[in-house]
């Protein structure tokens, strides 16, 4: 026991002033996430619109969070991340607050995929902000501060969701807005001077003018396009999460908003308490690729797990299951992107894998929905479970593919 709790404290250890304010900031920012995980309950239950409908707006999310993957990489290489995140959260205020205005699936899905637009050019330049202020020999421990700062955000909102949704639907945007201002005033308060000085630091430094050659684009480094893609296909599986599993437990196993958000914010609550260990020690113990394989495996289990049992045990042993896979995935793909990319194109690539996960928003609520309407959600979960393990398949030869003269 004693040495499981140091390996738990070293696992926070060495990581930048700079990689732990950005969590902080992304605390705050995420501890208001809780439209995304009900805003199809709330077309459905409060706007009554039908299931088909509902996807259809969601899915104006994911086109958005597509643009603005791709709009934040290519500015950020070029104004700096500093500019595109402060942009993004005093932005994203008035879009918040603007959105319970909307009553229709048309109005609505406009809204929403300009929010997400104004939202999602914020990862691309979080994602060189992490990988500019941290130690090169921590990355991987600085991606997974920053997603157990989302997570913790996410285990606050969703269970604070839940209660607000069943008083008034409108505190659920108003909160999201409040949250954003906040953090948007916390970035710049702590970020405002260091980046002052990382940019006078640079200027010092005479640069070449003829970018290396490993600078390509990620548009044309092909074995990161077939990485991007197997992204893809987990992230549509993964993100059912955030729109097709809330109705599920709605309308399959009749659990009302307080009990879906405790089992969401229960997922946030297990990626918090176990990201940095399980991290910690995939990184000593694990390649990068059986770290990534485990994951993939475990989130097509728990998925598999809903087609069988409606049982509130299994329910929690499903979302725990997932929340273990989603550790060992998410912030590995954030490394080998950065570990792939050049010097002076990190925004491009961390953009183009955040356009693969941003596919996810436009295919998996429209698929999952239209899926379990027709076929019924058992099959839905089953189905995800086996595509995910071809997945799990793809991502060993990929990743091994990438990194050809290492142990990856």
């Amino acid at each position: 026991m004693q040495r499981l709790f140091r390996i738990y404290t070293d696992s926070f250890k060495g990581l930048s002033t700079e990689s732990w304010m950005l969590s902080i900031v992304m605390l705050l920012n995420r501890a208001g996430s809780m439209v995304l995980p009900f805003l199809g309950v709330y077309m459905v239950d409060h706007l009554k619109f039908s299931l088909a409908d509902s996807g259809m707006v969601l899915s104006f999310f994911g086109i958005g969070s597509v643009v603005g993957s791709w709009l934040g990489g290519y500015i950020t290489d070029r104004i700096g991340e500093f500019k595109v995140q402060s942009f993004s959260l005093f932005a994203s205020v008035p879009m918040f607050c603007l959105l319970p205005l909307f009553h229709t699936p048309a109005s609505l899905a406009v809204m929403v995929l300009i929010q997400s637009i104004t939202s999602e050019v914020f990862r691309p330049a979080n994602s060189v902000a992490i990988a500019k202020y941290a130690r090169p020999e921590n990355i991987t421990r600085a991606f997974s501060l920053n997603r157990m700062a989302v997570n913790l955000g996410f285990s606050i909102g969703p269970a604070l969701g839940g209660l607000l949704s069943a008083i008034s639907y409108n505190f659920l945007f108003f909160s999201n807005a409040a949250a954003a201002l906040v953090a948007g005033f916390a970035y710049i308060y702590f970020f405002r001077k260091r980046h002052a000085r990382f940019i006078a630091q640079k200027e010092t430094v005479v640069v070449e003018d003829v970018k290396p050659a490993k600078d390509r684009s990620p548009y044309r480094d092909m074995r990161f396009v077939a990485f991007c893609l197997l992204c893809s296909v987990f992230s549509i599986c993964f993100f059912q999460l955030l729109n097709t599993l809330p109705l599920f437990y709605k309308d399959a196993v009749k659990l009302d908003q307080g009990m879906i958000g405790i089992l969401l914010g229960y997922s946030g609550i297990v990626v918090v308490l176990f990201e940095m260990l399980l991290v910690h020690i995939a990184e000593r113990r694990w390649t990068i690729t059986h770290t990534m394989v485990i994951g993939t495996i475990l989130c097509a289990v728990s998925y598999s797990i809903l087609g069988f049992s409606h049982h509130m045990l299994w329910l929690f042993v499903s979302i725990t299951f997932l929340s273990l896979g989603e550790i060992l995935i998410l912030p590995f793909m954030s490394t080998i992107t950065a570990a792939r990319a050049g010097k002076f194109n990190k925004g491009s690539y961390m953009g183009m894998n955040g356009i693969s996960v941003a596919i996810a928003f436009i295919i998996s609520p429209l698929l999952g929905s239209k899926i379990a309407s027709i076929y019924g959600f058992e099959r839905l979960w089953i189905g995800t479970g086996i595509l995910l393990l071809l997945a799990s398949i793809g991502f060993y030869f990929s990743v091994k593919k990438l990194f050809p003269h290492s142990k990856a």
